[in-house]
């Protein structure tokens, strides 16, 4: 297998521990070059992260001939104009979540992909996370019969802004697209789409209730795949505690599993508790990488696609069409 000469456009935080290192650390992959708008900080990852070269300019990423995919790790307002960059230079792109502000930006980005003939990843790593194959697998091997439904529930303490604070570009919906649901709750969904396939209907009702910030902050929903599976969930980032936990309820019992925390799956069937206590690699995103790596060598596939993160980025916008709407 050659080696995948990546460059990276964005070197923020998520950057620096979940994905970054990947790059460097999955085998026949290395990472070339860096670039961020502030010159100063691109040259200071470079040099604690051992790359080569560094840039403040995206065309020297993106046009560069020693470079053979580029991963887009800017935030989610830049997604769509840097892979359509990236598609007209002929480069295989990988790019963070969510995938675009829009599902109609999502479904640009697809196209001109297509168009170009590069392949387009997305940064949904848990499709290939150990933990999360092994909720897949056990749903899949019948461990709680046949499944009837999803119930998810996440609370979270607001932050604190006092004035003359820069907003959080989670809570920016000009930066990110939306609040704190927007930006990570998608990774529960396209979880969700790995295992149950696509959602065919989804309906939301959103609201700011803390008054902190435009976003959304409270968000109840409900949706079904096209299996017939159905799934609803309550998602409140102005509460007085954190607590995250998915439940899939089947015929025969329950799996409990956390998107955000590597804590323990936990099976529970015929009044027992069996626990599965999976850790996180390092470096999340690397495993999803190597499933990159290796489709770019004839060698396998990758899992995270433009595709099926577009479905997931359709979902959102359904949750939250009518608080987009009242708030336009």
């Amino acid at each position: 297998m050659k080696t995948i000469r990546w460059g990276m456009i964005g070197c923020g935080d998520v950057a620096e521990v979940k994905s970054g290192p990947g790059f460097y650390k999955a085998d026949h992959s290395s990472l070339v070059a860096v670039m961020r708008r502030n010159g100063a900080l691109a040259a200071d990852y470079a040099r604690r992260h051992g790359v080569a070269r560094w840039s403040d300019d995206a065309d020297s990423i993106i046009e560069a001939t020693d470079i053979d995919a580029v991963y887009i790790a800017t935030l989610t307002d830049s997604h769509r104009d840097y892979t359509l960059r990236c598609a007209r230079a002929g480069k295989p792109v990988y790019v963070e979540k969510p995938m675009a502000m829009r599902h109609a930006g999502c479904v640009e980005m697809i196209e001109a992909c297509r168009d170009a003939a590069v392949p387009l990843w997305v940064g949904y790593y848990r499709r290939a996370l150990p933990r999360f194959l092994k909720v897949r697998d056990l749903v899949e091997s019948g461990a709680i019969g046949q499944v009837r439904m999803v119930i998810s529930r996440q609370f979270a303490r607001a932050p604190k802004i006092t004035d003359g604070d820069a907003l959080p570009w989670r809570i920016d919906p000009a930066k990110s697209g939306g609040g704190f649901f927007f930006e990570a709750v998608c990774h529960t969904f396209d979880f969700l789409d790995f295992v149950f396939g696509p959602i065919a209907e989804a309906r939301g009702v959103a609201s700011n209730q803390s008054g902190a910030y435009r976003a959304e902050d409270t968000v109840a929903a409900a949706y079904r795949f096209r299996s017939g599976v159905q799934g609803c969930g309550m998602w409140c980032y102005a509460a007085g505690e954190d607590y995250e936990m998915n439940e899939i309820v089947g015929e025969r019992g329950r799996l409990l599993f956390s998107t955000s925390q590597p804590a323990p799956i936990r099976l529970i069937r015929d009044e027992k508790v069996e626990e599965f206590p999976i850790g996180d690699p390092p470096h999340v995103h690397q495993p999803l990488i190597e499933t990159i790596v290796a489709e770019l060598n004839g060698k396998g596939h990758c899992p995270s696609t433009g595709t099926s993160a577009a479905r997931t980025a359709w979902v959102m916008d359904e949750i939250l069409r009518e608080f987009r709407a009242a708030s336009a």
